[in-house]
């Protein structure tokens, strides 16, 4: 029976009256259609883009087709303030296509999990959502499975996921602040990163960061995309990086050890010893270097997963930016260093170019002979606001660009690499069976207009998350 306040002669039910609210915000946080994703206000996936609070941007690497899709979605779930941020990044013969399916589609199924929540939006705690992001992936790998166009057997996607909220005064938030890091007020400490694994909770405390903002980052992530904090650090008279989310690779031991329960393997090849990869245990493929993923049906049965770790930030007066960004990025430039180039960039809507940019600059330097991976960064602006090109913003509403950028063509051409010594998404014999089998199936899947697309197969590269795929795989597409 819920509380009641009176004035006067009128009782007002404390509960009657969050009933009410509630249903208004479970009817703003139903999600829209798939079809009519292309009118939403304020969704921008487009390669190069703004909107009210952050900017986007992706580059094509040299090894095909740009496999990286980004989202920035301001007003999710109806709230004003809420923002839902994406980077999903492909690997496999049709990862694009998977990348851009989760795009398009994880969003509406949160959505839809929040929904069914108890409480709904603004009035949900971090337990609530940490359930919402588990129930979404689950259903984003289901509907993979099940997709009669898209092939995800040995194709899939990371994901990494920030969704930024405005804290709600009801009861159902008054325990926001303490949920999980069970961290006196008083103390005015809050903890780094928060997971539902134990063994990735990492207890290092942050002091003189009080929580004014009242705002929270909710996040979820499964592959080796990654979230950073730029905060600011009064001490160093700069910025300091935090890193948000947990790189999950087959050698951190929690995911090894589920692995290896599930029959699969875990070990490097000879030539890149420092990129664990996971093998099915009768074939030495498909050799994926991530332990989570969308997609990748092929080693579903042996350890991979998409169950996503959950992460929980209270945000404070210091918290400035989060930077998304594929492992393009993170392959080359450090926390800091992209902390640092994000928070010197002169303009806020070109923070996310800035960082791709500087990326790309640091592959040619410190690996020329090598094909520039794919990078794709998300800016998001913890303070809701962009530079003095804010009026521009409603242009950038619902752009779509699907043909993605190319590289240099007065670029020379580049050397054959003598030895592997970072890992990459795919790589096979040039000229075998297997390197025409998906060349063919692509395709069929993407009506012939990107013929190049599978370039990157040739000879050894750099960073594929793949090294070849299973036999009865390449049997399939050659059929």
């Amino acid at each position: 029976m819920g509380n009641c306040a009176a004035r006067g002669d009128t009782a007002v039910t404390a509960a009657g009256a969050g009933g009410e609210d509630g249903k208004r915000r479970r009817r703003r946080w139903k999600a829209p259609r798939e079809d009519q994703l292309g009118t939403v206000p304020g969704r921008i996936f487009s390669n190069d883009g703004r909107s009210r609070t952050a900017s986007v941007f992706t580059q094509q690497g040299r090894k095909g087709i740009n496999q990286d899709a980004m989202l920035i979605w301001d007003g999710f779930g109806g709230e004003e303030d809420g923002v839902l941020c994406g980077v999903f990044d492909g690997h496999g013969p049709h990862g694009h296509l998977v990348a851009r399916r989760v795009r398009d589609s994880l969003p509406l199924r949160l959505m839809s999990a929040a929904r069914a929540s108890p409480k709904t939006g603004l009035d949900m705690p971090a337990a609530a959502w940490r359930k919402a992001f588990a129930r979404a992936y689950k259903a984003m790998d289901k509907d993979l499975r099940s997709h009669p166009a898209l092939d995800s057997f040995c194709s899939g996607s990371t994901a990494v996921t920030v969704l930024k909220l405005v804290r709600g005064t009801g009861a159902g938030h008054s325990h926001t602040m303490i949920h999980l890091s069970c961290v006196p007020s008083e103390q005015k400490c809050r903890i780094t990163c928060v997971s539902s694994d134990p063994l990735f909770v990492r207890a290092r405390l942050l002091t003189g960061g009080l929580c004014t903002q009242g705002s929270d980052l909710y996040m979820a992530n499964i592959g080796d995309s990654r979230a950073v904090l730029g905060s600011r650090d009064a001490a160093a008279g700069g910025m300091a990086a935090v890193q948000l989310t947990v790189d999950l690779k087959p050698d951190v031991p929690s995911e090894a050890e589920r692995i290896k329960k599930c029959r699969g393997r875990v070990f490097a090849l000879q030539d890149e010893p420092e990129v664990p990869r996971v093998w099915l245990p009768f074939d030495d493929a498909p050799g994926l270097a991530m332990a989570r993923a969308f997609g990748d049906f092929c080693l579903k049965d042996y350890g991979v997963i998409s169950v996503p770790e959950f992460f929980h930030w209270p945000l404070t007066d210091k918290d400035q930016f989060v930077i998304l960004a594929s492992d393009g990025v993170w392959d080359v430039l450090s926390n800091q260093e992209a902390v640092d180039i994000v928070s010197s960039s002169p303009s806020r809507s070109k923070a996310a170019r800035t960082l791709v940019e500087a990326a790309n600059r640091e592959w040619k330097t410190k690996y020329p002979t090598s094909r520039t991976d794919d990078c794709a960064v998300v800016c998001l602006y913890l303070d809701g606001k962009m530079d003095h090109e804010r009026d521009s913003t409603a242009s950038m509403d619902n752009i779509s660009i699907e043909d993605d950028s190319v590289a240099d063509p007065n670029e020379a051409q580049e050397q054959q690499e003598p030895a592997l010594t970072r890992n990459f998404t795919v790589r096979t014999v040039p000229g075998s069976a297997q390197e025409k089998a998906l060349a063919g199936a692509d395709a069929k899947v993407s009506g012939g207009a990107d013929d190049h697309n599978w370039s990157g197969l040739d000879g050894v590269t750099r960073v594929n998350s793949l090294v070849q795929l299973p036999r009865f795989s390449e049997e399939k597409a050659v059929s």
